[in-house]
C-alpha cells in the first residue's frame, strides 16, 4: 500500500471501513468477532481513525464511525471497545471533530471512492455514545449496573477526560489537523498535559456559565432530548427485522444540533463516573490526578444534567472510599451537591436529586468542615426541600440523615433552627409514609434538641407529646372501626377502655390549647410565616392547627409554665392508662419516641427551671414598670408580674406517672435494649432506687425505677431466676424468661441488696451483643437507643457480687392489698389524725387517712422481719360509677394473677396481708389459679392476714346498691353485698385449703363505727362497715380491735396488737416453712 496513490489508499481505507460497520450492523456474534479479531486491533484502528480528521478521507471517518456505533451500542461488547488503550480521549477528539462550534458548513474535497454519507455514520456514533450518557440518569437504583470501563485505566486517559470536564471542550488550528503529532511522538494530538511519551496541547473552554451555590435555576442541556434504547433493540436476534431494528437504535441526527462541548463534557463525566465505580485503583488515579477537587466541582455545577448525575456520582464514590484522603474542597462539594438536589427538587427531578443528596450524605458524613458550611449557609435549603419532596421517601431519608449528622455530632441545631425544624421532624415522626430510617433519624435530632436547649425546647416535647397521644387515640378509634360495633352487653374491662380513650381525647384537646397559648406567651402572636414565627411549622400540625388558627393576635391568652405542666401530667398519664394493658400501643408508641420523652421528663428538670425564669422575669417586672410609670406620671401594676402569682409547677406528679410509663414500657425487649444501652440513664435509675438523688422521695417512683432496672437486667435468658431463687418462666417459643414487673406491683424498700440481681454479673448482660463499644443509634428492630461508650461502667454501680448476695436471698414474699379506694401505700401508713372525723362525702373515706405518717410495712416490718421481700399491689377501686369505671372482682382477681406470675411471686413462700376488699381479691386469686391450674402460687401460698375483710359482705356496699339511681354502684361493690353466694364459694375455697394446712389466717376485726357523711355542724353519720360475723372467716385466727373500719389497718406503735399478733404471725409461718425444709 506504501507505494498506491494517495487516492486509492484512502478509497481502500473507506471500502474497509464501510465492510466492517455492515459486519457490525449484522449481528452479536460478528461484533463480537470484530472486537477479538487481532487482539483488538481492528478496534484500535477504528478508534484511530474517528479521532484523525482527513480533508480527503470524511468517508473512512463516517463509516468508522458507523461501526463503532453498533459496536458501542451493543452491552455485550461495549466494555472492550471502550476498555481499549486511548479509547475515551479518541472518542472525545472524535465529538469535538464531528460536532463543530459554529454550523456553519464547510466544503471538503470528496474522493472518488468516496460512496459514504459523512455525516450520518459521525451521527450515529454520536448518538451512540449520548445514549450510554444519559441511559442510566434516570434511576439511583441503577448506580449498582456493571461499569463500562476497566478497573486499571491508564492516567493519561483519565487525565484527558478530566481536562475535558475542567474546561469544556478540545481546541486545535486548521493547520494541526493531520496524521502526525507535531513532535513525531506517540502521544496524542490536541491533550494539553505531558502524557508518558510526546507533549501534547489540549485546549479547553466553556461557553456557558457555572452555576453558583445560590443560583435558583438550571439550564438542563438535556433534560428536553430524547434517548434512543439501543439496549433492547440490540437483543433482537438475528433476522432482517432485527438488523433494520439495530440500524434505527443509531439514529443519525438526534444530537446534531448540540455544540460539541455539550457531548464531550457529558461524556468525559459519564467516563470518570464508570472509572470511579470500576476500581480502587482508578478512584486514587482520579484523586492523584484532581487533588484541588476541581474536576469534580467543575462537573457538579455544570449545566448538562448528566454531568451533574455522573458528577454527583464521582464525588460520592470518591468520598465512600475511606482509603482516599479528603481534599479541601468537600465543604464546595457539599454546598454544590445541596444546591443541585434543592434545585432538582424544584424541577420534580428527584432522580438527580437523590443521587446528588447520596453524595452530600457521605460529605457530611465525613467532613467536619463541610458540616460547619452547611450549618451556616444550607439549613434553609434542606427545608425548603425537605418541604418539595413529602411524596418522595428516600429524598426525605436522606434529608434526614444529613440532618442527623448535622446536630449530632460536634455542631448544634440553634434554638431558632431547632423550632424551624421541629415542625418537619414531627412530621417524620408521625408521617403515614415515613420509613423507619427517617423515624428513627427524628427521634434521634429531636433528642438532642431536647438535650442541647433544656428548658427552652419544652415547647418542642410538649409538641411531641400532643402529636403522640392524638396519634394513639387516632389509632385506637381506627381499631374499634375495625372491629365493628359493639355487643349490648358490654363488658367493665370495655368501659373501661372507652372512659380512659374519652378522658384522653379530652385531654389532648386541653395539652394542644397549652401548647399554642405556651408559644404565643414566649414567641408573641405574630404568626405569618416560619421567618418571623419560628414555630409555625409545628403549630400547623394535627391537633395543634385548630387552637393555632384561634390563637389572638392582639390579645395573648394568660398561660403560665404551671398550667402548661398540668396539662403535660394529665397526658402522661392518659397515654398511660390507654396502653398499660396493650402491648400493640405500647410497641406504637415506642417507635413514636416516647422514650426521649420520657427519659427528659424523669432525668431534667425542664418546668421547674423555666418557672424559675418566669419568676425572675416577673420579679424584674416591677422595677420596668415603675421606669415607664415615672416616665408616663402614672402607675399600672400589673398583676400577670406578681411574683406571688407565679405557681409551682407539678413536676413530682410529671416524674412519677412518667416513671410508671417507663416501667411498663420495660418489660418490652426493644426497650430494654434502649435502656440498658444508656449509662447515664441506668445511673439515674440506679440512684433514684437507692434514694440518694435529691428532692426525688417518692416511694412509688423509687419502686417504678428499681422495677425498671429489675427488668432490663434480669430478664436476661439465663435459665435461673436469680431474684426469685428459683426456675424462671418459659415462653411459649420454650425460652427462659425472668421475672416481669410491672406497674401495679411495687417494691417496698428497693434499696435493699435482695433487688438488685444476686449473682448476675449486669456488666456483662448484653457483651454478646457488643454493646460496650458505641451503639447504633438503632437496634435491629428499628428502634431508638442512646449512644454509650461502656455499659459496663453504666451497670457496675448497682453490682452485687456472689458472695455477699447468697446470705441476703429472701426465704420469703409478703404482699400487700388494699382495699375499696385505698392504694398501694397510703392504706398502710399510720396517719396523724386517726379519729377519720375529717372525711366527707363516702368517697372520700380513706383520701385524707394516710396521707402523712409512718408507712409501716417499709419502716417496721422490713426490720423486724429482714427475710422476706415485701410487694404492695396496686389496682383501681371506685365505691360508685361517677368517680370512674372499675373492674368487678373476678376479672381484678384475674388480671393480678397474671402480674403476680410473670413477677415470680409464688416461687417461694408466700403470705398475703389484706385490707376491706383487698383480702376478697386475694381470694379471687387463689381460686383462679387453681382453675387454671397455676399450683406453685396455690401451693407456696402459707398465710393470709385479713385486716376487717368483709368475707360474707358489707353494709357499705348495700348502701350505693339500695340508692342505685343516686350513687350508681361500680360492678365490684355489687358483688360485696351481704349474702352474695360468690363470696361464699371464694370463703369455702379458702376453708378448703386451710383444712388441708396448706395455708394459715389471722383475721382482723373493728369494732368501732366509722364516719362516712359529715352533715351540718360537724356531725358525722357513723356505720359499721364489717360487721364481726363477716370479718371472721369461720377459720384461723381472729384479734378484736378497738379501731374503725380505715384504721384497722394502721397500728399507732410497734406494740400495738394490729402489728405485733400479724409479726408474730409471721415469725410462726417462716419457722414451720424452715422445719418442713429440714
Amino acid at each position: 500500500m506504501s507505494s498506491a496513490n494517495h487516492e486509492v489508499r484512502a478509497g481502500f481505507e473507506l471500502r474497509v471501513a464501510a465492510l466492517l460497520a455492515d459486519i457490525a450492523a449484522a449481528n452479536a456474534g460478528r461484533r463480537a468477532a470484530i472486537v477479538s479479531a487481532g487482539g483488538g486491533a481492528v478496534v484500535d484502528w477504528l478508534l484511530e481513525t474517528v479521532a484523525v480528521a482527513k480533508l480527503d478521507g470524511c468517508g473512512t471517518q463516517a463509516e468508522a464511525a458507523r461501526a463503532l456505533a453498533y459496536l458501542i451500542a451493543d452491552p455485550d461488547v461495549r466494555k472492550d471497545v471502550l476498555g481499549r488503550p486511548r479509547a475515551v480521549p479518541n472518542l472525545l477528539r472524535f465529538i469535538y471533530l464531528s460536532q463543530p462550534q459554529n454550523k456553519s458548513k464547510r466544503h471538503s474535497r470528496r474522493s472518488s471512492l468516496d460512496i459514504s454519507d459523512s455525516s450520518k455514520g459521525r451521527s450515529m456514533l454520536v448518538a451512540a455514545i449520548m445514549d450510554i450518557v444519559t441511559s442510566n440518569c434516570d434511576s439511583v437504583e441503577k448506580v449498582s449496573f456493571k461499569p463500562s470501563l476497566p478497573g486499571n485505566a491508564e492516567m493519561r486517559d483519565i487525565a484527558a477526560a478530566i481536562h475535558v470536564i475542567e474546561e469544556g471542550g478540545m481546541h486545535l488550528d486548521e493547520g494541526e489537523r493531520n496524521d502526525d503529532d507535531d513532535d513525531g511522538g506517540r502521544g496524542m494530538k490536541g491533550i494539553g498535559i505531558k502524557i508518558l511519551e510526546g507533549t501534547t496541547v489540549l485546549g479547553l473552554s466553556r461557553t456557558s456559565e457555572l452555576m453558583m451555590f445560590d443560583h435558583s435555576d438550571d439550564t438542563n442541556v438535556e433534560s428536553d432530548r430524547g434517548t434512543p434504547k439501543t439496549l433492547a433493540l440490540l437483543n433482537k436476534h438475528d433476522s432482517s427485522v432485527g438488523q433494520a431494528n439495530l440500524s434505527a437504535a443509531v439514529v443519525p441526527g438526534l444530537w446534531d444540533d448540540l455544540h460539541r462541548q455539550h457531548v464531550a463534557v457529558p461524556f468525559a463525566a459519564w467516563a470518570l463516573a464508570n472509572w470511579a465505580m470500576a476500581s480502587e485503583i482508578n478512584r486514587s488515579h482520579i484523586e492523584e490526578l484532581d487533588q484541588d477537587g476541581e474536576a469534580v466541582m467543575t462537573a457538579l455545577l455544570a449545566p448538562e444534567r448528566s454531568v451533574k448525575w455522573h458528577g454527583s456520582l464521582v464525588a460520592r464514590l470518591l468520598l465512600e472510599d475511606r482509603n482516599l484522603p479528603l481534599n479541601d474542597s468537600v465543604s464546595d462539594w457539599a454546598s454544590s451537591l445541596l444546591s443541585t438536589a434543592s434545585h432538582a427538587s424544584k424541577n420534580e427531578d428527584i432522580s438527580l436529586s437523590r443521587m446528588a443528596l447520596s453524595a452530600f450524605l457521605v460529605a457530611v458524613e465525613r467532613s467536619l468542615e463541610a458540616r460547619r458550611t452547611v450549618m451556616e449557609k444550607g439549613l434553609e435549603l434542606m427545608r425548603v426541600t425537605a418541604k418539595r419532596t413529602v411524596k418522595h421517601q428516600q429524598v426525605q431519608e436522606a434529608l434526614a440523615k444529613a440532618l442527623e449528622f448535622l446536630s449530632t455530632e460536634d455542631l448544634h441545631l440553634s434554638l431558632e433552627e431547632s423550632q424551624k425544624w421541629s415542625g418537619i421532624l414531627l412530621s417524620w415522626v408521625f408521617g403515614k409514609p415515613s420509613s423507619n430510617a427517617i423515624r428513627s433519624s427524628a427521634i434521634r435530632i429531636l433528642s438532642c434538641i431536647l438535650e442541647d436547649q433544656g428548658p427552652s425546647s419544652l415547647l418542642i416535647s410538649q409538641g411531641w407529646l400532643a402529636l403522640l397521644l392524638n396519634d394513639i387515640l387516632s389509632s385506637c378509634k381506627t381499631s374499634s372501626v375495625k372491629g365493628g360495633t359493639q355487643p349490648k352487653s358490654e363488658t367493665a374491662k370495655t368501659q373501661i377502655n372507652q372512659s380512659n380513650i374519652l378522658s384522653a381525647a379530652q385531654t389532648g384537646n386541653q395539652l394542644a390549647v397549652a401548647v399554642v397559648n405556651l408559644a404565643g406567651n414566649q414567641l408573641g402572636t405574630t404568626k405569618d410565616s416560619v421567618d418571623t414565627f419560628p414555630l409555625a411549622d409545628l403549630l400547623s400540625l394535627e391537633p395543634l392547627a385548630g387552637p393555632f388558627k384561634n390563637l389572638k393576635k392582639d390579645n395573648p391568652p394568660k398561660f403560665d409554665v404551671a398550667d402548661s405542666a398540668l396539662a403535660t401530667l394529665k397526658a402522661i398519664k392518659a397515654l398511660t392508662e390507654i396502653c398499660a394493658e396493650d402491648s400493640l400501643l405500647q410497641d406504637k408508641i415506642t417507635e413514636l419516641g416516647v422514650l426521649c420523652l420520657l427519659r427528659r421528663y424523669l432525668l431534667r428538670d425542664d418546668y421547674e427551671k423555666l418557672a424559675a425564669i418566669e419568676a425572675y422575669a416577673a420579679s424584674r417586672a416591677p422595677e420596668s414598670q415603675e421606669r415607664v410609670s415615672s416616665n408616663a406620671g402614672e402607675s399600672s401594676p400589673s398583676s400577670t408580674n406578681n411574683p406571688s402569682s407565679v405557681r409551682v409547677p407539678p413536676t413530682a406528679h410529671i416524674r412519677r406517672h412518667a416513671a410508671r410509663l417507663l416501667t411498663i414500657l420495660s418489660l418490652l425487649p426493644k426497650v430494654q435494649k434502649v435502656i440498658a444501652a444508656d449509662e447515664t440513664w441506668c445511673k439515674w435509675l440506679e440512684d433514684c432506687a437507692n434514694g440518694k438523688i435529691s428532692g426525688i422521695n417518692d416511694l412509688k417512683i423509687r419502686s417504678y425505677a428499681r422495677a425498671t432496672l429489675l427488668n432490663v437486667f434480669c430478664n436476661q435468658q439465663i435459665g435461673i431466676d436469680l431474684v426469685n431463687n428459683g426456675p424462671v418462666t418459659s415462653g411459649r417459643d420454650g425460652t427462659s424468661i425472668g421475672p416481669h414487673y410491672g406497674d401495679m406491683i411495687f417494691l417496698i424498700n428497693p434499696e435493699l441488696p435482695h433487688w438488685k440481681c444476686p449473682g448476675k454479673d449486669q456488666s456483662t448482660v448484653w457483651k454478646d451483643k457488643s454493646l460496650s463499644s458505641e451503639f447504633d443509634s438503632m437496634n435491629s428492630d428499628n428502634e431508638l437507643v442512646t449512644k454509650v461508650s461502656d455499659v459496663g461502667d453504666a451497670s457496675s454501680s448497682f453490682n452485687v457480687s456472689n458472695n455477699d448476695s447468697e446470705s441476703e436471698i429472701p426465704q420469703m414474699d409478703i404482699v400487700f392489698v388494699h382495699g375499696l379506694r385505698g392504694g398501694p401505700y397510703k392504706t398502710w401508713r399510720i396517719a396523724e389524725d386517726t379519729s377519720s372525723t375529717k372525711s366527707g362525702l363516702v368517697e372520700k373515706i380513706d383520701e385524707e387517712a394516710g396521707k402523712l405518717g409512718t408507712f409501716w410495712p417499709g419502716e417496721w416490718l422490713s426490720a423486724d422481719f429482714p427475710q422476706a421481700r415485701l410487694f404492695s399491689l396496686k389496682y383501681k377501686t371506685n365505691l360508685t360509677l361517677w368517680s370512674g369505671a372499675s373492674l368487678p372482682l373476678q376479672e381484678v382477681g384475674s388480671m393480678l394473677l397474671e402480674k403476680l406470675v410473670a413477677a415470680g411471686i409464688g416461687n417461694r413462700p408466700v403470705v398475703f396481708v389484706t385490707h376491706s376488699m383487698g383480702g376478697l381479691v386475694v381470694k379471687q386469686i387463689l381460686y383462679k389459679a387453681k382453675a387454671e391450674n397455676m399450683d406453685n402460687l396455690v401451693n407456696n401460698t402459707v398465710g393470709v392476714v385479713f385486716y376487717s375483710c368483709p368475707h360474707f359482705g358489707s353494709k357499705l356496699a348495700d348502701l350505693p346498691c339500695r340508692m342505685g339511681f343516686v350513687l350508681r354502684p361500680a360492678p365490684n361493690i355489687g358483688e360485696l353485698r351481704s349474702g352474695s353466694q360468690r363470696l361464699e364459694q371464694l370463703n369455702d375455697f379458702l376453708r378448703h385449703l386451710h383444712k388441708k394446712q396448706m395455708l394459715e389466717v389471722l383475721s382482723f376485726c373493728e369494732t368501732k363505727m366509722t364516719p362516712i357523711v359529715t352533715g351540718y355542724g360537724g356531725v358525722a353519720f357513723r356505720t359499721e362497715i364489717v360487721a364481726r360475723e363477716s370479718a371472721y372467716p369461720g377459720f384461723g385466727e381472729i384479734v378484736l380491735q378497738s379501731t374503725d373500719h380505715i384504721n384497722s389497718c394502721k397500728p399507732l406503735s410497734r406494740s400495738d396488737p394490729s402489728y405485733t399478733e400479724a409479726l408474730e404471725f409471721l415469725r410462726k409461718l417462716k419457722a414451720q416453712y424452715s422445719r418442713r425444709e429440714v
